[in-house]
């Protein structure tokens, strides 16, 4: 294998987005990526005023809007998966999200403020033609939010995008959330770690993996304590319009694309570990690694030969997929 490689590391998506590309054409394709990155943020941010979005939003109980076929696509995997989890995991949290606002607030909003929302919450209020490629939501007040699936979204567009230049070596980490194309340029798989959710620099262990996507949702992300010294994480539960207390404090999936893996990662925080496991049988070839409120790991069974602990840590096996 070529191995020119290529590297770089960027702010988007509200994050950091780092790249690594190795073949004869890296640097074509890593350009080709980078410029993706910044008209997929277009599309679906819903801080960018013009995106598809925020057109969406703001045209909620009025109308639907024509959107880009990017946009349609992911909101039209984005149902699917709200229907495979009876709603556990749902794009139209966005009231919630707002209310919440982790990223100037340190309170918990009043019960008063939040009763009136969780009626706004509702996939099936989303509705997608697909002869006029337009989306809208059926209520005012409505909005969409996609944090938990559209950096996967991205990342499976990037992985195409760097196939379509012969590259078969590269990986791209947005936020944590990991996909790699093929393996390394030594013909090794890659190596994954997946962070300790109460150890800051620590590790509970690392995967190996082979043209795969590695995604966690952890209640160490985003949070903060409130008066009461309880940990409020960014992850909500839509039924309830509260951060999810499912018994899990981080849950990893490894799946074939990047999108399943965010969508499920969230989902399976927000369910729990027995709920979890059972909706994850649904896709076959995705494996997890859970975490409980005791600092318990569990690891899917397809998982057990590719996961290795970091020493003092310790791995029950569960059945998954």
């Amino acid at each position: 294998m070529n191995t020119t490689a290529a590297r770089s590391t960027r702010y988007g998506m509200g994050t950091e987005i780092t790249y690594c590309v190795f073949g004869e054409k890296a640097e074509d394709a890593l350009r080709a990526v980078e410029e993706e990155a910044l008209q997929l943020e277009s599309l679906l941010s819903c801080f960018v005023p013009e995106s598809d979005i925020s057109r969406i939003n703001r045209s909620a109980g009025l109308r639907s809007e024509r959107i880009s076929s990017a946009t349609f696509e992911v909101l039209a995997q984005a149902i699917e998966f709200s229907r495979h989890c009876q709603g556990l995991f749902d794009i139209t949290i966005g009231p919630l999200v707002s209310l919440w606002n982790y990223k100037n607030s340190k309170e918990v909003p009043a019960e008063a403020k939040m009763k009136p929302l969780l009626p706004l919450v509702g996939y099936e209020n989303l509705i997608l033609d697909p002869r006029a490629q337009s989306a809208g939501l059926r209520k005012e007040g409505q909005s969409l939010d996609l944090g938990g699936i559209g950096k996967g979204y991205a990342s499976d567009r990037f992985m195409e995008t760097f196939r379509s230049f012969g590259i078969s070596s590269a990986f791209c980490n947005i936020g944590g959330g990991v996909a790699v194309l093929g393996r390394k340029p030594d013909e090794t798989p890659w190596s994954v770690g997946i962070r300790h959710p109460r150890q800051e620099q620590g590790l509970i262990g690392a995967v190996a993996v082979d043209g795969k996507a590695v995604v966690t949702s952890g209640d160490y992300q985003r949070y903060f304590i409130d008066r009461g010294g309880k940990r409020r994480h960014h992850i909500l539960d839509p039924r309830t319009g509260f951060p999810a207390e499912s018994g899990l404090i981080s849950a990893t999936v490894v799946a074939d694309n990047a999108t399943a893996a965010d969508a499920l990662s969230t989902i399976l925080f927000v369910a729990g570990l027995e709920k979890g496991l059972e909706i994850l049988r649904h896709f076959p070839g995705a494996g997890a690694v859970l975490v409980d409120t005791d600092v318990q790991v569990y690891v899917t069974a397809d998982l057990a030969g590719s996961f290795q602990t970091t020493k003092g840590i310790t791995a029950s096996i569960v059945y998954g997929s």
